[in-house]
């Protein structure tokens, strides 16, 4: 009855307006070696006992983005397993704040800007900014009410790869940033007196070009999207991958091309 679980568990999500957070990458070791041949077996979340109240698990989850500012937390297999990783095909529900659950903060590049003065200048939300964490669990507890699998290997992988068909499509929201590096390097080639030379145009064109694709993959992605047998929808699997692939190389460009308009005054300009 996972289904049942599952759906249970949602609309206790919804009717309370909470947030979860998805706990899928592990820090996985020796990346030649499956989960049940690591020395520390604890590189992967496993399941390491269980009584007639539910189980409990140990391991770790590492590149949490936003899991400090979340209310659950949903633990997932992150690679495909065998039937040596049996212990490790585990998919449940932990409160963040749950008995035996190790945060360590981590930091994203420009977290102490939200800090200084003249900080609205940033878009979002200045008080509640994203961070890093890695997550260490010591024999976490999760009642079989909020467990939606355990032990069926068979599975782990479908379920990584349309976690992260969803994860990649979602990638679209960097071409948020591009826009407004866009508009950026536009109002200071304006305020450097060159917005019509021709090079500063075609840099200009390109950001644009690139920046566009981004966006169009991924909503590609969705318009591509079809029902499953659960009644949700699973987007396009392929335009998904291309979408990521994308945000892998083209924002890099962008910023690029932004430094070459902008010269030092962008890239050493003071706070």
């Amino acid at each position: 009855d996972y289904h049942k679980r599952f759906l249970e568990f949602v609309k206790m999500i919804q009717k309370e307006n909470l947030v979860i957070g998805g706990a899928m990458t592990d820090p996985k070791g020796d990346r030649s070696k499956g989960p049940s041949e690591q020395d520390d077996r604890d590189l992967f979340t496993r399941i390491v006992d269980s009584d007639e109240k539910g189980v409990y698990v140990s391991g770790a989850k590492a590149h949490q983005t936003g899991c400090i500012n979340s209310h659950w937390i949903i633990l997932m297999p992150t690679i495909r397993l065998t039937q040596n990783d049996k212990e490790y095909a585990i998919v449940g529900a932990i409160p963040a704040d749950v008995k035996g659950l190790t945060y360590i903060y981590g930091r994203q590049s420009c977290d102490t800007r939200v800090m200084e003065g003249g900080g609205d200048i940033d878009l979002g939300n200045a008080k509640f900014g994203g961070q890093e964490a890695m997550m260490i669990l010591d024999r976490v507890f999760i009642p079989w009410g909020k467990l939606f699998m355990n032990g069926e290997f068979e599975f782990a992988s479908m379920l990584v790869e349309r976690f992260t068909c969803y994860h990649r499509r979602s990638y679209v929201c960097k071409t948020g940033l591009g826009d407004v590096l866009i508009g950026a390097a536009a109002t200071i080639a304006d305020y450097n007196g060159v917005p019509n030379v021709s090079h500063i145009k075609d840099k200009i064109i390109e950001m644009t070009h690139l920046n566009e694709t981004i966006f169009a993959a991924g909503i590609a992605s969705s318009h591509q999207g079809h029902k499953m047998k659960s009644g949700v929808y699973l987007n396009d699997d392929m335009l998904a991958q291309v979408c990521k692939h994308n945000v892998t190389r083209f924002p890099y460009e962008i910023s690029r091309l932004a430094q070459d308009i902008a010269g030092g005054l962008m890239v050493t300009l003071p706070s």
